[in-house]
């Protein structure tokens, strides 16, 4: 294996470059990233960069030497624009064409958008360091956020505004946040948490138009049983999940459907792989095929990827236990596991006054998650254990007490 191109230049992208180089790779290593810095974390945009505890040179994931170390051939700032797998060629933007013998496609996703506020001042996403330094310039007491969608990347930046005394309000199309994902146990305890610290949660509501005067916000209309109401804001953060980066693969050949769609060794084609967010692998832990957006997956998935060019010999599937955390004020929601799809949310402990909280998930007749907070970490532990082992759902409820 000589050449070896990564697409996505963030965490999963050059996690895949280290790992290759752990891995005896010698030959050569080309990183593409569409954006012009060096790769950096993105987890602390949403809490530690807007919060300002962190400037941006905390998020940097490695150094100038450290990168240096790795020998990367990088082209930062130029995003690839289509992949000829025939001629095994990936296109950028800018007229050039990089040849690989293995390809990995680590291109991440974007944030969606509401349709009509392209260009409006005071709209924003959450998805890079110049969307997060622009938000946290807006963020001061007093001021008025709306923040669309309740997911946990909504709920986690109105957390952050709530602490630097700004006025949210958060606007979920659901009846209960993120019920669909986690259940309405889960989501009501959310809920409740941010109402708790002067969050206005409103539910049920959809936005129908941002109303904008010189050219800057000023309030969101919304639609719910009631009928119409305005929100004042001098800032909206649309935080309606996101969408694969996909579109440079349209004439690849390649299936795409919800990210790049990956068999149980995260091949999309002879060569081509896929890491991180944009990845629709099959995980066979859980009979089912999966699309994780969090930072502990891209880094699993990079160093099953390195091993499987390296030494596709050797290779068995990727079956992780998905992880993802969420801070939001001084709770830390962690779940382990596929939540998503269940069959049943049941609550094995609740106690909202001492942010306590332990789900398990079910699917068919196996325990296929839990998410927990305020719960001690070897009850955790324990109950990820059944899942990872795919525990039967009535052996696993006879298994750790939630004490």
């Amino acid at each position: 294996m000589n050449r070896v191109v990564i697409v996505g230049a963030s965490a999963g992208g050059l996690s895949t470059a280290e790992a290759l180089r752990r891995a005896g790779h010698e030959g050569a290593i080309t990183l593409v990233g569409d954006e012009a810095e060096p790769p950096y974390d993105r987890p602390p945009l949403s809490k530690h960069l807007l919060s300002g505890q962190w400037e941006p040179d905390r998020l940097t994931l490695r150094s100038g030497d450290e990168l240096a170390a790795l020998e990367l051939e990088l082209c930062l700032g130029v995003p690839a624009a289509g992949l000829d797998p025939g001629a095994r060629s990936v296109l950028l933007a800018d007229g050039a064409k990089v040849e690989y013998d293995a390809l990995v496609v680590a291109t991440g996703v974007r944030a969606r958008r509401l349709p009509g506020t392209a260009g409006l001042a005071g709209v924003h996403t959450l998805r890079t360091v110049r969307d997060a330094l622009a938000l946290r310039a807006r963020l001061r007491p007093g001021r008025r956020l709306v923040v669309v969608g309740a997911g946990f990347l909504g709920t986690e930046v109105a957390a952050v505004a709530r602490g630097l005394g700004v006025e949210v309000t958060l606007v979920e199309s659901a009846r209960v946040p993120l019920a669909q994902a986690v259940g309405k146990a889960a989501g009501r305890f959310l809920a409740r948490l941010h109402q708790e610290h002067g969050v206005e949660v409103r539910t049920g509501a959809t936005v129908t138009g941002i109303l904008s005067e010189a050219g800057g916000v000023t309030g969101v209309q919304l639609a719910d049983a009631a009928g119409t109401s305005v929100v004042p804001a001098d800032d909206v953060l649309v935080a309606i999940g996101c969408a694969p980066n996909t579109e440079w693969l349209a004439d690849s050949g390649l299936t795409v459907q919800d990210g790049l769609v990956c068999d149980e060794f995260c091949g999309a084609a002879p060569g081509v792989y896929g890491v991180g967010d944009v990845a629709r692998w099959y995980n066979p832990l859980f009979g089912t095929a999966m699309r994780v957006e969090h930072r502990t997956n891209a880094a699993e998935q990079a160093m099953a990827v390195a091993r499987y060019v390296v030494r596709a010999e050797e290779r068995r599937p990727f079956a992780p236990v998905p992880y993802f955390w969420s801070d939001q004020y001084d709770c830390k929601v962690q779940a382990h596991g596929y939540v998503r799809g269940h069959d049943e949310a049941l609550v094995l402990d609740r106690d909202p006054a001492r942010r306590r909280l332990l789900v398990a998930y079910r699917a068919g007749d196996r325990i296929t998650g839990v998410l927990a907070a305020g719960v001690p970490p070897r009850t955790l532990r324990a109950w990820r254990a059944f899942v990872a082992a795919r525990t039967p759902w009535e052996k696993a409820l006879t298994g750790p007490s939630a004490a």
